[in-house]
């Protein structure tokens, strides 16, 4: 009787248990669906549109956490990691971009130099980076962002804290920096380093520069030296002005001119100020022999391989994209899109209109030599104002200085008898100052807000402030004075130790083997009346 009463009890306790399951497995859904509507996700709020990508990606944007995740700070310190390393990322490779484009400036100013001198074109445009770079980081960069103040975009750093002032009417006005010398001490930082890589293959830029505007008569040894200046002296005073905080970029804050003299990407520090120092030098150093007739007519001297020219400047054309979207030295910053695509635009108006204004106006053939430099001349202008104006005024600045280049390399050559032998002068120099001019001109007030530490964005004289223009001119003439004072002083101070010039021999023999103790084409046999290859 009690076998049989215990195993009705265990049968009675086995349907319990099933049937307890069986309401357990019936009821998960109703609790989920319950817990669900009850508590609503984190991520349900509604986003409003955000065309310009201000607010996307803020702390907002983080759900709680939960038991076992990274807690809100920690998780709102990984996103503002992530942008920084975003913007670094994105200084470094517009870095990497720039860079390439010294091949670009050797394969353009030795393929409009002759055959004879090759090796020492190029030897020129190699070693000035190692000579510029090492000066730069020496000294340069500390002359010149010694003072900059907050590395915003790059995590925030604010070391650079030391700029030398003038104090007038009250107000300071900066004239150079002074801590970074060798990138130590406080400088041993990694916004720091990221800037300083960024901002010496611009002064790369601005050096070589005058290397095609002296070819083919200058002294080696005189411009060994030069690279050296360069990057500690010239380059980088005025550069501070403009972009390390100095009085130019102050004009705006302290006077009420704009927002200072602006120059996004370098038409003024960096394309004018090695058009300015190839002036002077090319001026110094005298035309070419038998570049002038007795009654002051030019001859022409060409090139002597005109497809590595137009090589060089589709290099130089692709690395523009580092150059002008780099300079934003943010990722982040979606204004690029509009800084390259207004690159791009400029560079291919600048291109047409050289080749039209040679075909129809000037000499009724269109010759590929203005179309390099017509494309190069639109790309320097539109440098300093590529983030401030639209797509039709990136057009006409491009088109500007496609005629521009080439009225301006005829009088050069023609009126001031400069021996320039690739339009250095003409497409750094003359369009350098035309882009700073076209800024004050055609800013928008799309962007800028806040610039040189001035509220609002920046406007120029067709969109309602005349005072922006005005701090361009008072720019472009400052370029003018310092830079060509100081480079004067310096070539002169070079000419007296070792001479700027080679000798007529040399220079008639060609400077590859005098110079450089090779010739650039090994075995090759060259026509002397016009120094061009003629057989293998």
């Amino acid at each position: 009787m009690k076998k049989k009463e215990a195993i009705n009890m265990l049968k009675k306790i086995c349907w319990m248990i099933i049937l307890g399951c069986i309401l357990t497995f019936l009821s998960i859904p109703v609790i989920a669906q319950t817990q669900e509507s009850a508590t609503p996700p984190a991520t349900a709020a509604t986003r409003q549109p955000d065309p310009c990508g201000i607010s996307t990606g803020n702390s907002s944007d983080v759900p709680a956490a939960k038991v076992g995740e990274p807690t809100m700070a920690e998780m709102v310190n990984a996103v503002g990691h992530n942008r920084v390393a975003i913007n670094m990322m994105w200084t470094l490779i517009a870095g990497f971009l720039v860079m390439f484009m010294q091949p670009g400036f050797a394969m353009v100013e030795t393929g409009f130099t002759r055959a004879k001198n090759v090796a020492h074109t190029m030897a020129m445009n190699f070693m000035i980076y190692p000579l510029g770079m090492l000066g730069f980081y020496i000294c340069g960069f500390a002359f010149m962002f010694g003072g900059l103040g907050t590395i915003a975009t790059l995590g925030g750093y604010g070391g650079l804290d030391h700029e030398v002032t003038l104090n007038l009417f009250g107000k300071e006005f900066g004239l150079f920096g002074a801590k970074g010398f060798f990138l130590s001490g406080s400088a041993y930082d990694i916004a720091v380093f990221a800037l300083f890589l960024f901002q010496v293959v611009f002064m790369d830029t601005t050096a070589t520069i005058p290397t095609g505007a002296m070819a083919e008569r200058w002294k080696y040894l005189s411009f060994f030296i030069y690279g050296w200046f360069v990057g500690t002296v010239i380059y980088p005073i005025f550069g501070n002005w403009v972009w390390g905080g100095g009085w130019l970029a102050m004009l705006g804050k302290n006077l009420g001119l704009g927002h200072g003299h602006v120059d996004f990407a370098g038409s003024s520090v960096v394309h004018m100020t090695g058009g300015v120092i190839g002036l002077v030098g090319a001026w110094l150093l005298g035309p070419r022999d038998g570049k002038y007739n007795k009654d002051g007519s030019p001859n022409p001297i060409l090139g002597h391989n005109i497809p590595m020219a137009i090589v060089g400047t589709f290099i130089l054309a692709f690395g523009w994209f580092g150059f002008n979207a780099g300079s934003t030295l943010s990722g982040g910053d979606l204004r690029i899109g509009v800084v390259a695509t207004n690159t791009m635009l400029a560079s291919a108006t600048g291109a047409l209109a050289a080749t039209l204004w040679m075909w129809i106006v000037r000499f009724k053939k269109p010759d590929p030599s203005m179309m390099c430099n017509g494309m190069l001349a639109g790309l320097v202008a539109i440098t300093a104002p590529c983030a401030f104006v639209n797509s039709i005024s990136a057009s006409v600045i491009g088109l500007i200085a496609g005629v521009l280049v080439v009225e301006a390399a005829l009088f050069i050559e023609r009126k001031l008898r400069v021996d320039d032998p690739v339009g250095a002068i003409a497409v750094h120099g003359v369009n350098g100052a035309w882009g700073c001019l076209a800024l004050g001109l055609f800013a928008d007030g799309t962007y800028g807000e806040g610039w040189n530490g001035v509220t609002g964005t920046v406007k120029g004289l067709f969109y309602g402030d005349a005072s922006q223009f005005l701090a361009q001119s008072i720019g472009i003439t400052a370029n003018f004075v310092y830079v060509g004072l100081i480079s004067l002083i310096i070539f002169k101070l070079i000419d007296l130790v070792v001479g700027n010039r080679v000798d007529k021999e040399t220079e008639m023999e060609g400077l590859d083997v005098p110079e450089m103790g090779v010739p650039g084409y090994s075995g090759v046999q060259l026509d002397k009346a016009s120094e061009t290859p003629i057989s293998r």
